[in-house]
């Protein structure tokens, strides 16, 4: 297994902006685990729904189906080698991570707009630890920055089980959401490489 921070030329057109979102130089099984997982979760989400009579709208099960792929899809794309090596290449720092982290407001708003009634204290409040999280581990020495993330994601652990409100048959939505982006994005590891890459 090797290292290689080097990345590939980019690619033009749809390929290109696929690269800018993935990380040039997926292998097809990075590809495969980011595309059929995340299908899964939106499949098994709408039949539980479905089963347990949550009583959901069409476009509640359109929003909560777009966010289980999104969030599948958001764990396993920023943890791929691939990834790694473009989100934190060089030039990414702290200023575009957090731009990256302060997208995911979005998220939290039409979550909260469909399932809390649109509550801006929710969102507020869990946007905040999400920065404050996230910030608080960027600006740690690289070698701190893995445990003082896991410290803060177990925090927000709690926080989620706890303290921050929930909607029915969404209650992985925070616990995943912290793992997306305190986890999976913010982490800079080293991009493993098959000894013999196969990319699409």
């Amino acid at each position: 297994m090797k290292i290689d921070w080097q990345l590939p030329p980019s690619r033009t057109g749809f390929k290109g902006s696929l690269d800018k979102f993935i990380g040039p130089g997926a292998t097809p099984a990075e590809k495969h685990l980011q595309s059929y997982l995340p299908l899964l979760a939106a499949g098994l989400l709408v039949f539980y729904a479905v089963k347990a009579e949550l009583g959901w709208s069409l476009g509640q099960y359109v929003v909560a189906s777009l966010l289980a792929m999104d969030m599948a899809g958001g764990v396993i794309t920023n943890a791929t080698s691939s990834a790694k090596r473009w989100y934190h290449r060089e030039g990414e720092g702290f200023k575009q991570h957090m731009g990256f982290i302060g997208l995911h407001f979005i998220q939290l708003g039409v979550f909260s707009w469909f399932f809390l009634g649109f509550n801006l204290v929710w969102v507020a409040s869990v946007g905040g630890y999400m920065v404050f999280a996230a910030a608080i581990t960027l600006l740690m020495p690289l070698y701190l920055q893995r445990p003082i993330a896991l410290i803060l994601y177990s925090v927000s652990l709690l926080l989620s089980l706890y303290v921050f409100e929930t909607a029915v048959g969404l209650e992985w939505f925070l616990p995943i959401f912290y793992l997306k982006l305190l986890i999976s994005h913010i982490l800079r590891e080293e991009p493993y490489r098959p000894e013999h890459e196969l990319n699409e």
